[in-house]
């Protein structure tokens, strides 16, 4: 038996330092919420989790973009509805204005009618979606991914031959007139049904791109999720046992140290 030198509580000391530093960082992960509490933990998991962050992060500024893209179209579409309308009530206005029982004094309020349908349409013309034009016929390449990888967007010219004809000087204060008016409209008719179709599938692919980009952030997500979250059911029995080694190797450094005083009884 020694005075000076006590392994028994050495020992003990030491391995109550490391359960305690089990314990502490068990507290940690379950506190939050994380299962890595420091670099050490897990340095590779740490490091494509890095990467996870980011590349989501940039998934959701895409979704973004994608989400102002599709409300860009659908303004568009909306504008070309009311335009299509016009259209219509201008063919219309066309065919009446060709009929022998009326009068040019008649086809003179058809076709004050018909302007201000004109005038409409070129109103229409210069709107914009915060300061974007909406109708200048510019192909927009929207961002629809977390590499940059762009969708060019077709755009819709209002000022396109088929729209100008209609646009400048069309009217139909005789029945000539009208008629040439009617074929200039009808051709604007089918022209709007091709923009119209081209906003559609715009869209549809932004919308499509969108919900693929939605499931792989899930899925980056859940991988994400398995790297860094802690299983809290499994560090709950690992600090239960943390605790229970902490406690015993508390009680058997107080042992430890009483140990020496057994060399008085041999003094004694």
């Amino acid at each position: 038996m020694v005075i000076n030198t006590n392994m028994s509580a050495q020992s003990s000391a030491r391995l109550l330092m490391e359960s305690s530093a089990l314990l502490n960082k068990s507290l940690m992960r379950l506190s939050s919420g994380s299962k890595i509490v420091s670099p050490e933990d897990d340095v590779a998991g740490q490091a494509v989790a890095l990467r996870f962050d980011a590349q989501i992060s940039r998934i959701n500024a895409a979704k973004g973009n994608i989400a102002n893209a599709i409300s860009f179209s659908q303004t568009q579409d909306g504008f070309l509805k009311k335009v299509a309308k016009a259209l219509d009530r201008m063919s219309e206005l066309a065919i009446l204005a060709q009929d022998v029982t009326k009068t040019d004094d008649d086809r003179a309020l058809y076709d004050l009618e018909f302007q201000t349908l004109v005038d409409y349409i070129k109103d229409v013309a210069t709107k914009d979606y915060n300061g974007v034009s909406l109708f200048d016929g510019a192909t927009l390449s929207v961002t629809i991914d977390s590499d940059g990888n762009t969708f060019n967007m077709s755009g819709v010219d209002l000022a396109a031959s088929a729209y100008s004809a209609v646009l400048s000087g069309t009217d139909v204060t005789t029945t000539t007139n009208a008629a040439a008016a009617l074929t200039t409209v009808k051709a604007a008719i089918v022209q709007l049904s091709t923009d119209r179709a081209t906003i559609g599938a715009n869209i549809a692919r932004l919308m499509y791109t969108s919900d693929q980009l939605g499931v792989l952030k899930d899925n980056l997500t859940s991988a994400n999720s398995r790297i860094k979250d802690v299983d809290v059911a499994e560090e709950s029995t690992q600090f239960a046992r943390y605790n229970i080694l902490v406690q015993a190797g508390t009680a058997m450094l107080a042992q430890a140290n009483a140990v020496p005083q057994m060399v008085l009884r041999l003094l004694s």
